[in-house]
């Protein structure tokens, strides 16, 4: 087995802080949700498309150390770590941000899952178990190339892709329900991810 793993709000959550940063800048009230995506959507139903990416690049770069994982993902990680699973993050992240201050956000990346994802016993997550990739095509090509045997996206479009490894199985990571309609394997929270991963583990024992 080989665990293959998405980054951003796979592993990462931005709603706190995606919140956080567009109350700073006043861009929002209160009343809106406490949500990447309901901030999004406030900032583009008043013609802010371009705060929006702005905003990303900041959070991404210079708040990239407040961001916290999901729960779940740590216990999630350690017991592979202790069944000697391979775990490798892939990831679609351009190196820059398309506006604003070009922040290296593949660094900021790295240095939150060194800060992050680590016990007593050491990192869980090695830098050459850590993939950024440019574009889409080429995160599914690692995810091949790697031979991780299942992965775990928030975007049904990469699981679902053409070049998708065919013997790869899919979980698609939905906390929020957003994708309730997809066909694929639905976990809401990370407790779900290790229980159909330590299935599919056991069931290979």
């Amino acid at each position: 087995m080989h665990i293959g793993l998405d980054f951003d709000n796979t592993i990462v959550s931005y709603d706190e802080l995606f919140h956080k940063v567009a109350l700073e800048g006043g861009w929002i009230t209160s009343e809106v949700p406490v949500s990447k995506v309901s901030v999004r959507d406030h900032l583009r139903s008043i013609g802010k498309e371009s705060v929006w990416t702005e905003m990303q690049g900041y959070v991404y770069g210079a708040r990239m150390d407040e961001a916290v994982a999901y729960p779940g993902v740590f216990d999630c990680l350690v017991w592979a770590r202790d069944q000697d699973i391979p775990v490798s993050i892939v990831s679609h992240k351009t190196r820059h941000p398309f506006l604003g201050k070009q922040y290296d956000l593949h660094a900021a990346a790295r240095r939150w899952i060194e800060m992050f994802l680590k016990d007593a016993k050491g990192s869980l997550m090695m830098p050459d178990q850590v993939y950024f990739e440019l574009t889409k095509e080429s995160k599914v090509k690692r995810i091949a190339d790697i031979g991780c045997t299942v992965y775990v996206d928030d975007l049904p479009e990469i699981l679902l892709a053409s070049g998708f490894p065919a013997g790869t199985d899919k979980i698609l990571f939905d906390p929020d329900h957003h994708h309730q309609a997809q066909t694929l394997l639905r976990a809401g929270h990370w407790s779900e991810v290790r229980s159909s991963v330590e299935s599919q583990w056991r069931a290979n024992l």
